[in-house]
């Protein structure tokens, strides 16, 4: 044994520095070949995948061009269809024009056009599927004097005060041989404009001037190309869109913007004399070679790997080291397993807990809703109290008929007094089961009448804004009175120490129905928990802090929400209550119930 041990130490001193030296070369033979490998593969990889890149660019600019035509003349089609639309003819015949923008505005859902708007012979906008726009006169825009004078369907570009551009088709409304007026639609390019954010890096669409009327970058709009290259922003889509690795890497180049290559497409558009230009980056190509060329430098650096291990003379060492890490994962798992079970067993500590929790919130809520009914009962006691007081003065004075008015309102306030009662559980659950369609101007006079009293003694002001035409909400018309009642408490709680106490009461439509009630008391200084359960501004003995959370709950049922502002935002004073609730709708609430069956 010792002599074969001489002889293989022999050996390996005769063979040593040879060895190394050979090991040495063959190691830089490799990296040489590794680095020619790279450079080939990189400069061939990033020719094939640039011209590949640009192919899908053009692919897509094609596209793009189709889908804006077809959207330009699906809309070009409407004011046709809209010129000889009966509907639209007799309201230019008989200038009545109340149903007119109902009209554009159901055309606008059925065609999905960005507005429409209809003129009279005289310029002025009668109809809009924006109201805010009637009364307007249009009398010198392109899109009212060409349909005037071509009696055809008229395209034009126009810019509006955002500094976006509008495209539209205008056709002249004829009727036995008189011009009645225009009708205007606007095409919703909007749509695309923004697919062609969320896939491509940059479009811009020019006319046939030059100017960029389209594009996914709002500052472009109205300017030309090289204009709006020029252009220097914070990050954004063009940025992105500019930003590449290096310039060996997007070779060969199609322009510069603020100093950084980009790939330039360009596309005509049969229309009008318009064309697309489309903004490439090149961080695809570069991924796309950077991905072969990580496989390339993985699998040199595999077989470098390889040759290192075939050589190493550390096996055992390493075997070791595997053993060791062996046995501490070993002990590793075991400490898992411990910490496994300890959680499991607070797991199980944890739903004894949320149990107890539970039934903890649950008396909670059982006294909260003792605690609001009886803050809703105070209000009919004491006002049946004034009733009771004027009821004994007039019998004392022999005014027997006025004194069995107000017991018949004693007698009303004794039934509301059972109809809140009948509610409590309502509190317990969302929602309500008398939902019916009432008229928020009748449930407002309803408990009008319930607080005169209260008026009257303080001597207030009252000014109430009335619309002439219903306002009908679904809800419970009980639950409703509630919340305007304790609304109108809180009013009358806050101008206390007012000189000339005021209370306005607005009620009107829009997309909702609204109520406010307006006081020019001190305001409120806490809006964070206003209508939190238990909070009150009031001194001890005055109130629970319970009538706000019980009217935000109640409108939450509702499907509207309960709001509260200081007038001091608007330039007054007091406090500012609105209540917002869905507007009252017959022929959906019927549309539903037959998709239910």
């Amino acid at each position: 044994m010792r002599n074969d041990d001489k002889a293989t130490g022999n050996t390996d001193a005769r063979t040593g520095p040879s060895g190394r030296w050979g090991l040495r070369g063959a190691i830089l033979a490799l990296l040489a070949v590794a680095a020619g490998t790279v450079w080939f593969t990189n400069a061939w990889l990033t020719a094939r995948f640039s011209e590949s890149t640009r192919m899908r660019s053009e692919l897509r600019s094609v596209l793009y061009t189709g889908n804006l035509l077809s959207e330009l003349q699906r809309t070009s089609v409407v004011p046709l269809l809209l010129a000889r639309d009966p509907t639209l003819i007799a309201a230019l015949s008989g200038n009545n024009f109340s149903n007119s923008s109902a009209r554009l505005i159901s055309a606008q859902k059925e065609i999905g056009a960005a507005s429409i708007r209809l003129l009279d012979a005289s310029g002025r906008l009668v109809g809009s599927t924006d109201r805010n726009l009637l009364g307007r006169n249009y009398v010198q825009e392109p899109f009212f004097v060409e349909p005037l004078r071509s009696k055809d369907t008229v395209f034009s570009v126009s810019s509006n005060p955002q500094g976006a551009y509008e495209f539209t088709y205008s056709r002249a409304i004829v009727a036995e041989g008189r011009t009645l007026g225009v009708v205007i639609v606007a095409a919703d390019l909007t749509p695309l404009v923004r697919s062609w954010a969320g896939i491509s890096d940059a479009i811009a669409v020019s006319d046939s001037e030059g100017n960029i009327i389209l594009s996914t970058e709002p500052r472009w709009r109205g300017l030309t190309l090289p204009e709006a290259l020029s252009v220097r922003s914070a990050p954004s889509a063009i940025s992105r869109a500019f930003q590449v690795t290096a310039d060996w890497a997007s070779a060969p180049v199609d322009a510069y913007v603020e100093g950084k290559a980009v790939m330039q497409t360009e596309t005509r558009i049969p229309f009008r004399g318009w064309t697309m230009t489309s903004f490439t980056a090149y961080d695809s190509v570069r991924e796309r070679v950077n991905a072969v060329l990580a496989l390339v430098i993985m699998g040199f650096a595999i077989l470098l790997a390889a040759v290192f291990y075939l050589l190493s003379r550390r096996a055992r060492v390493e075997s070791a080291a595997y053993m060791r890490e062996s046995a501490d994962l070993r002990a590793l798992n075991m400490r898992l397993t411990r910490e496994i079970a300890e959680r499991e067993r607070m797991q199980k500590e944890l739903r004894v807990a949320e149990q107890t929790v539970q039934q903890s919130s649950k008396l909670a809520a059982l006294g909260e809703m003792s605690a609001g009914v009886s803050h809703e009962l105070n209000q009919p006691l004491a006002a049946m109290k004034t009733y009771l007081a004027g009821a004994r003065l007039l019998l004392q004075r022999g005014r027997d008929e006025e004194a069995l008015s107000s017991f018949q309102r004693i007698d009303d306030l004794v039934e509301r007094m059972g109809a809140i009662t009948r509610q409590l559980k309502s509190y317990a659950r969302k929602g309500g089961e008398a939902f019916e369609p009432v008229d928020l101007r009748t449930a407002l006079s309803s408990a009008l009448v319930m607080m005169e009293p209260q008026l009257r003694s303080n001597t207030i002001r009252l000014q109430r804004n009335i619309p002439r035409y219903p306002v009908m909400v679904l809800c419970d018309r009980i639950r409703l009175e509630q919340i305007i009642i304790n609304l109108l408490r809180n009013a009358i709680d806050a101008i206390k120490q007012s000189r000339d106490p005021a209370i306005e009461i607005t009620v009107g439509s829009g997309s909702h129905a609204f109520l406010s009630v307006r006081d020019n008391g001190p305001g409120v200084s806490d809006l964070e928990n206003l209508f939190e359960p238990f909070f009150t501004t009031k001194k001890p003995g005055e109130g629970t802090g319970l009538g706000l959370a019980i009217s935000s709950g109640i409108a939450a049922d509702f499907g509207g929400r309960l709001t509260a502002h200081n007038a001091s935002d608007e330039g007054g004073r007091g406090a500012v209550f609105e209540l917002e609730l869905p507007l009252y709708d017959p022929e959906r609430r019927t549309g539903s119930g037959m998709a239910a069956e």
